[in-house]
């Protein structure tokens, strides 16, 4: 049995190092915290080689007394707290006395203070625990902290750390926080020699976000301020329209320290609940004041996560604060129409802001006849009591990529007739449209089957428009060879009768699919859109980090992305599928995939990508198509009987046997 030995000091420091020294941004946390405890309100950090060799931190606070200055490199030495009880009263980022000791235990230490009451300063030198250098100096009042080669007593854990960029993201992301957490205190964030941030220090929480995450993110936010129990709430969240796809820019803190909360968190997206989009979520920039008796701090290594003593009260306080900002702030206004004057003798022919529009033809978009019709009632007009069917531009799907089981192998499924067919109708400009899935042929895309054997060549040299009778024209079945395409239910599954079978379609599976096979088959030369400006995207720093590291990966898929540096990057290009506002929804979401680090395979990142292009772009369930629409994505299915299920492995039709219909209605037994 091996016997139990007592550690020397050196290896029992190395060890209890490292809960609190992870990585160069651990360093940085720490020694801030000191600088924001001792008073500053400028705090100056500079990097090189991602921290990993050089960090210095310099404030304008209180400084250290010369003779407090070998103690405060001691394990436990700490002028926070005195006595246990003072642990339910903690007001200040620090108090467990490790920091100091845990970084001079695994780097070169230099520091230099002076208080306002010393005539000269402390030059202070420790490497690996033992004392070097103590001198006076001549220096400023204020403390500045040199943190040289980290680790290099410990290569073993040196080898672990990320490259310099990932690791100099990492501390960005830190001074980050803290200068939201604190807008009366300057900070200036130095980076190999360039100045990364720099933030006011006017104590208006509005600028500092401004000088961290930029405009365009700045002023997608609305204010909060609220008491509630004891609990005030102070800071922003984002306007419901502002949303993003993940939950990288939720930001809180409790009485000025940034902390993880999923009790905050559940009350800011229950707040938003119906005004955010499913899918979406709230951004926010929220710091709480309670009485430091209220929360635990000393719970997390990190000092990330705290316990309240009553959740409640934090729960309600978030909840009404952020529910009472979105009504005062995000209130549907009242529009004020345009006159809509009469043009001709016919009582349905009206303009509309100078544009003439006959009620009786087919409007595409709803909200665009109601306004007129709105508008002409209220100038005293003549409103036309019917409603005329909706248009909407066709899906235009014809491209192989998935359908159903083709009942006879040798058929041939023939050329549904067109849209513009269908629609014998003049329709107006005004117009909403829906993500078209272009076809291969007029995109310019070769087929790999021969042309003579193209089933959707025609043998004649002109095409011949079909007639369609006008019985079909204004029926909502489409009949197709051996398939008869009875409707939609839910604005989401297309039923479809073939022979014994009634199957369901969902649209929006079928949809994403085939533009999914579509990206595939141009991997090797994406189909991308130039945008006519470079749309700025703000990115969390580590999100930043995940997606300037991956920029060929994007260009593989269609994005091109250009570093514009702090957090935000140009998308200057974006897959032709995309439309320009799902385009940056599908790159926050791409952003927060590869920020989650879900595979290091190149083949498998960019197959989730186009995932989430094809999500992104095809027809969304609850959706409104026409007959023509629907018969002309259940045609495509048709031609190719290979894959049958979505992206994401659901299905994308299921069938009924008659049998089974008619057993649910007792016509036959057993």
């Amino acid at each position: 049995m091996a016997k139990v030995r007592l550690l020397d000091k050196h290896t029992a420091e190395l060890i209890a190092a490292g809960e609190v020294v992870e990585r160069p941004s651990s360093v940085v946390k720490e020694l801030v915290e000191n600088c924001i405890d001792a008073g500053a309100s400028v705090i100056t950090v500079e990097i090189k080689h991602g921290g990993s060799t050089y960090i210095r931190v310099t404030d304008n606070g209180e400084g250290i007394a010369p003779d407090d200055v070998p103690t405060a490199f001691l394990r436990h030495a700490t002028s926070k707290i005195r006595v246990g009880t003072d642990l339910d009263s903690i007001a200040t980022l620090g108090f467990r006395g490790e920091a100091l000791a845990s970084i001079c235990a695994v780097s070169r230490m230099e520091l230099i203070t002076r208080t306002a009451e010393s005539d000269v300063g402390v030059h202070y030198v420790i490497e690996g625990s033992d004392e070097v250098v103590n001198e006076e100096i001549g220096c400023a009042v204020g403390t500045t902290i040199i943190v040289r080669e980290m680790f290099y007593n410990t290569p073993a854990r040196r080898k672990f750390l990320k490259s310099d960029k990932t690791e100099g993201n990492a501390i960005a992301a830190v001074i980050d926080r803290v200068a939201l957490s604190h807008p009366e205190i300057s900070f200036r964030f130095i980076r190999e020699g360039k100045e990364a941030l720099l933030t006011p220090g006017d104590g208006k929480l509005r600028s500092a976000i401004h000088a961290v995450y930029g405009r365009e993110f700045t002023s997608g936010l609305i204010p909060v301020k609220y008491s509630y129990n004891n609990v005030s709430v102070e800071g922003f969240v984002s306007k419901p329209v502002n949303s993003r796809p993940n939950r990288a820019m939720q930001i809180f803190f409790i009485n000025g320290r940034y902390v993880r909360s999923n009790t905050m968190q559940r009350a800011l997206e229950e707040a938003c609940k119906g005004a955010v989009m499913i899918g979406k979520y709230p951004a926010c920039v929220l710091g709480i004041s309670l009485d430091c008796s209220a929360v635990d701090v000393n719970v997390h290594p990190a000092k990330l996560e705290v316990r309240f003593t009553e959740e409640r009260p934090i729960y309600e306080a978030v909840y009404f604060a952020v529910k009472s900002s979105l009504a005062e702030f995000d209130a549907p206004r009242d529009v004020e129409l345009p006159p809509v004057k009469r043009v001709s003798t016919s009582p349905n022919m009206h303009e509309y802001s100078g544009v003439q529009i006959d009620l009786n033809q087919s409007v595409r978009s709803e909200a665009i006849r109601n306004l007129v019709q709105q508008a002409a009632e209220s100038q005293g007009a003549n409103a036309p009591t019917s409603q005329p069917a909706e248009r909407f531009e066709p899906l235009n799907v014809r491209d192989p990529g998935m359908a159903l089981p083709l009942r006879n192998p040798g058929f041939i499924p023939p050329v549904p007739p067109t849209y513009e067919e269908v629609v014998h109708a003049a329709e107006p400009e005004i117009h909403g449209t829906l993500p078209p899935v272009i076809s291969d042929r007029e995109q310019g895309i070769v087929s790999d089957q021969p042309e003579e054997n193209s089933p959707l060549k025609s043998d004649q040299a002109e095409p011949v428009p079909a007639v369609i009778p006008e019985e079909m024209q204004k029926t909502d079945s489409f009949i197709l060879p051996e398939y008869r395409i009875v409707g939609e239910i839910f604005n989401t599954y297309i039923l479809v009768e073939s022979g014994g079978e009634l199957i369901l379609i969902d649209k929006h599976a079928a949809h994403e699919r085939l533009i999914y096979e579509r990206l595939l088959r141009q991997r090797e030369n994406p189909d991308s859109q130039m945008l006519l400006t470079p749309l700025p995207v703000t990115l969390d720093k580590n999100q930043y980090d995940a997606v300037t590291q991956s920029i060929g990966l994007l260009t593989q898929a269609g994005f091109e992305v250009e570093d514009f540096g702090m957090g935000t990057v140009l998308l200057r290009s974006v897959p032709t599928i995309l439309s320009g506002d799902d385009a940056e929804g599908a790159f926050l979401e791409i952003a927060g995939q590869l920020r989650a680090g879900q595979t290091s395979v190149t083949t498998e990142k960019i197959d989730w990508i186009y995932h989430t292009i094809a999500c992104k772009s095809a027809v969304k369930g609850g959706d409104k198509n026409l007959p023509g629409e629907l018969a002309e994505l259940v045609l495509t299915l048709i031609s190719n009987p290979d894959v049958r299920y979505c992206p994401h492995g659901r299905p994308i039709f299921v069938s009924l046997k008659r049998r089974e219909i008619e057993k649910y209605f007792g016509r036959i037994q057993g």
